[in-house]
């Protein structure tokens, strides 16, 4: 697969990616190398990534716990603690190897590290191929609230192998889903009508379409690398799909989310509003729902679940002058930004889900 040229790096894809960070390695005078992974990559995709690594240069290995919960300063203050301990300098360099999370608070402990150390992705999730280590994020939550710590900063590269994706579980793979229906409903209708049939594709179809995924980002961030503007559109289905996410992480009674689980009943919900604001047809929205529906389970949300998520929404990174703002869609293939939305038709939104 060819190779994506982002603003101020480039995605390199599969054997590709290998000779190109040994290239890039090769050229570079690091100091030393820092493996930032969790159990799950360290296990399942360090040997290969290893193997194809071809430096002499001493590395390091720091490995966190998986999941979501990890994602926070404390666990900043640990890493950048191992960094100093580990003789890390300006000429260090953090490769992240895993999902998003690792590509998330790996970005972020790299960019602060002595302020600013060099940093490349490789991962190994569905969603962060097509969407968390694409675009210049990094950052933590703070508590149950999402990404509210951060900066944007690009790596030096980032290096997809989709061979990766064999050691995924399926909800795994669906979490990643999420994000590219999210791609098609915002970008290209042709891309979103590719998953009216997805049992049909193959290995090599959806290498393509996980090429394409990332292309429509990338169009998206080279435009508005701060989301200032178009890249606000990125947030579809997240500004209620994140109040979600937060509001089962905090909650006992409840299953965690896997981030994609979440941002498709957002895109459901959001879907409904952008229906009721005569943005998009009911075929339009009978169809989202059916193609959506279709690939992920209904999460378990009561009545009573409603007002405390909604609560959630004021901590929003998109509002502005205390007005939550939307993503919402025109059209299948197009979207609107800067949309405030009331209250009760939020409720609605949710009040149809329930049914």
């Amino acid at each position: 697969m060819k190779s994506i040229e982002a603003n101020g790096y480039e995605v390199f894809f599969n054997e590709e990616g290998y000779k190109s960070l040994n290239l890039f390695i090769s050229q570079k005078n690091y100091s030393n190398i820092f493996i930032i992974l969790d159990t799950n990559s360290n296990e399942n995709c360090l040997q290969k990534f290893i193997s194809l690594l071809e430096t002499e240069k001493n590395i390091e290995i720091i490995e966190i716990e998986p999941g979501e919960a990890e994602k926070n300063i404390n666990t900043c203050v640990e890493i950048w603690s191992i960094l100093t301990e580990l003789g890390a300098d300006r000429k260090s360099l953090v490769i992240n190897i895993g999902g998003g999370v690792i590509t998330d608070i790996g970005g972020f402990i790299a960019s602060t590290f002595k302020r600013g150390i060099d940093f490349i992705n490789v991962p190994t999730t569905l969603l962060a191929m097509v969407d968390a280590s694409i675009g210049g994020k990094n950052g933590v939550d703070l508590g149950n609230l999402k990404n509210q710590i951060g900066v944007i900063n690009v790596p030096k590269m980032v290096v997809i192998d989709t061979d990766f994706l064999s050691t995924l579980p399926q909800n795994e793979m669906r979490s990643g889903l999420a994000e590219m229906l999210k791609h098609g409903l915002i970008f290209d209708k042709n891309y979103w009508n590719e998953f009216k049939n997805l049992s049909e594709k193959d290995f090599a179809d959806f290498d393509r379409l996980i090429h394409r995924s990332v292309e429509i980002k990338n169009e998206i961030v080279k435009q508005d690398p701060t989301e200032n503007g178009i890249r606000k559109a990125l947030n579809f289905g997240h500004t209620l799909g994140h109040a979600i996410e937060s509001y089962f992480l905090e909650n006992e009674n409840k299953k965690t989310l896997l981030h994609g689980e979440a941002i498709a009943v957002g895109m459901i919900l959001e879907s409904f509003i952008s229906n009721k604001l005569n943005l998009i047809t009911k075929e339009e929205l009978a169809e989202i729902k059916y193609i959506i529906s279709d690939l992920f389970e209904k999460i378990n949300i009561e009545a009573n679940d409603v007002k405390p998520i909604m609560e959630l929404l004021i901590h929003d990174k998109k509002n502005e002058y205390g007005k939550i703002q939307f993503a919402l869609l025109k059209n299948i293939g197009n979207f609107s930004v800067n949309q405030t939305v009331e209250n009760s038709l939020i409720e609605e939104a949710f009040n149809d889900y329930l049914l």
